[in-house]
């Protein structure tokens, strides 16, 4: 009876036991046993999620998305692989004997790669018609670039996975990919779909966007002036960089050649990795004398207007004679015809009152010998004379922008703070970083100013100098009228193994507009070229002065300095007021330029160019008449 008992209990107690087991996998463990039941039996189907964006500042896509499908095989659901490959290897333009290897392996899914990856839409729909077992095209994507090469050596491009291999794509690549999607497939081991379990999704997240300070309208001129710039000249290569001298913002920022970045392997690695105005240094040239003339305005040891130099066409230091361009020299000028006429022994006058330790010190405060910090990979710092080796030689060179090596960057840095107000702002690249789902501003890029390194005054004195360079001087051909810019040319000798190359230069113009309000300033440089006479005022300057034309759309407040005639240039004349006038008046005016008339009214209503416009001599004006 007491066996019997305890035979009750047991089973009273394990009854209990199994029961409170069953209670607890079906209502306190099922969802864990159930997804951990899903996990043995899912396979997942990638579903690639969309890089972010990157976007000019305003919010353009410069760099987006192309869907490109990509084929995964499961070899358990086909009997007949040799049927398969027969059917998609001439598709994909894939060796059978390759494929039929690829798609044995002992996997429970197979992605077709390279050739099944990243195949057109048009090509997955007419494999998935096909209907085969097995085979299906998941969800890819590549980079799409709208504007083609533009701005790809900044950009740089992703490689197989859509990884950030260069560039902007490879400093952000942590913020631009996303976290891949997938369908989730429930299938037995031989993977055979199970009836009971519906086909899951596993989302993903959008990677996010990143805005940058490009302008792409501006953008655009830039490039298609330094491309038409290497066809004209033959030239090595080519930089263009337009910034905001009041914030630091990079609006352009090019180098030729390009490259395809959906095509990078077809291209050098020297062309992709180097983003020129950040990576290549060089002697600046004349364009260096803006920082002299800073220094020296700044420290009050010329009047521009009252001192007077005269320039013999050289200057003896140390022994050394140090020629200028001219090589017959420009005779007695002010020191604003020495800024105009770029005089080389005139700006060693100017270093020379600065004094050594004082100019050397303007020149770092400025930014030179140190990197701008731009954000940029690759950026140079350029060298500069080490105090045991400045010498008085050393000194007279760097005055007018010889013997040392800076970065076009550097150049635009600095050149701002000269006429800016005197504000040295750090140049910068990136302007948001923005969310992949909702567009909402994750973070910003403000600008940055670093110290100021002239004053006011110094640098009102400076923009004037420069305009006149432009209207009077070296800058000519920069000159556009109504439009009132400032600038100066560069011309130096290219250095190649510690020597000087015979025949090589490159020439380059910094230009900005407004000259009494700068809002952009414009650095463009041509290295070696050719089929010309190789000056930064014939090459450069007309370069930079159509990309401030065609970008700027304020021209600045004041009188526009009018151009100086010089032998050679094309004669003009202002347009008069002929609105009100009437015919048998014009008539015996006897203007130079010719009238073509519009209408069979009497008296001029309208006229083509305006008022004051500057034409050729031998011109046409169109009036239009009732």
């Amino acid at each position: 009876m007491i066996r019997l008992r305890m035979i009750w209990l047991i089973t009273i107690i394990l009854f209990v036991l199994v029961g409170s087991k069953l209670v607890q996998l079906q209502f306190f463990q099922f969802d864990e046993l159930t997804t951990k039941a899903k996990e043995s039996w899912d396979r997942e189907l990638p579903y690639s999620s969309l890089r972010g964006n990157i976007l000019d500042r305003n919010g353009d896509v410069i760099v987006g998305n192309k869907l490109a499908p990509t084929l995964f095989y499961m070899p358990s659901q086909n009997d007949d692989p040799e049927q398969v490959v027969d059917q998609i290897a001439p598709l994909i333009e894939m060796e059978k004997e390759k494929l039929f290897e690829q798609i044995n392996k002992r996997a429970s899914i197979v992605k077709i790669a390279p050739a099944g990856k990243n195949i057109s839409t048009e090509l997955a729909m007419e494999i998935q018609d096909k209907n085969i077992k097995g085979l299906y095209s998941g969800v890819d994507y590549i980079r799409d670039y709208p504007h083609g090469e533009m701005l790809s050596r900044l950009l740089g491009f992703t490689g197989y996975d859509t990884q950030g291999l260069a560039g902007i794509e490879y400093q952000y690549d942590a913020v631009l990919k996303g976290k891949e999607s997938a369908i989730r497939m429930y299938t037995d081991a031989k993977g055979i779909p199970l009836p009971h379990v519906d086909d899951g999704w596993k989302s993903g997240v959008k990677g996010n966007h990143v805005q940058l300070t490009i302008d792409m309208k501006i953008q655009q001129v830039v490039e298609r002036e330094l491309s038409q710039a290497m066809k004209q000249y033959d030239a090595t290569q080519a930089i263009g960089i337009a910034m905001n001298p009041n914030t630091g913002e990079i609006l352009a920022l090019a180098s030729a050649p390009n490259f395809d970045p959906a095509n990078y392997q077809d291209v050098d690695s020297t062309i992709y990795n180097r983003n020129l105005p950040v990576w290549m240094t060089f002697e600046p040239g004349s364009t260096f004398k803006i920082i002299t003339l800073s220094a020296a305005l700044e420290e009050n040891v010329v009047d521009l207007e009252n001192d007077h130099f005269f320039d013999p066409g050289y200057v003896i230091v140390e022994g050394a004679r140090l020629r200028c361009w001219k090589r017959q020299g420009h005779g007695d000028e002010t020191f604003l015809e020495v800024v105009q006429d770029s005089c080389n022994p005139g700006f060693v006058e100017l270093g020379r009152r600065v004094g050594p330790e004082k100019l050397q010190e303007y020149i770092r405060n400025f930014g030179f010998g140190k990197s701008t910090e731009s954000g940029m990979a690759g950026e140079s710092t350029g060298i500069l004379f080490s105090k045991d080796r400045y010498g008085p030689v050393e000194h007279a060179t760097t005055s007018f922008g010889q013997g040392i090596s800076v970065t076009p960057i550097q150049q635009v840095q600095a050149v701002s703070a000269a006429i800016n107000g005197g504000y040295l702002y750090k140049p910068y690249i990136v302007k948001n970083v923005l969310d992949g789902e909702t567009d909402e501003i994750l973070s910003s890029t403000e600008p940055e100013m670093k110290n100021q390194v002239i004053s006011e005054e110094t640098s009102a004195k400076v923009r004037d100098a420069l305009e006149h360079v432009v209207a009077l001087g070296s800058g000519r051909y920069a000159y556009r009228d109504g439009l009132r810019i400032g600038g100066k040319t560069g011309t130096a000798q290219k250095v190649k193994d510690g020597r000087y190359a015979e025949g090589e230069y490159i020439v380059s113009f910094i230009g900005f507009a407004p000259a009494d309000n700068p809002e952009i300033i414009v650095y463009v440089a041509i290295d070696n070229p050719k089929n010309s006479t190789v000056f930064g005022s014939t090459i450069a300057a007309p370069i930079v002065g159509q990309i401030i034309e065609d970008s700027l759309e304020i021209t600045g407040g004041g009188k526009q300095l009018e151009k100086e005639y010089r032998w050679g240039d094309v004669e003009q004349v202002r347009v008069p007021n002929l609105v009100g006038v009437k015919k048998k008046e014009v008539t015996s005016y006897m203007y130079p330029f010719s009238i073509v008339w519009h209408g069979d009214g009497e008296e001029i209503l309208t006229q083509l160019p305006k008022e004051d416009s500057l034409i050729p001599i031998d011109g046409t004006i169109h009036v239009y008449t009732k």
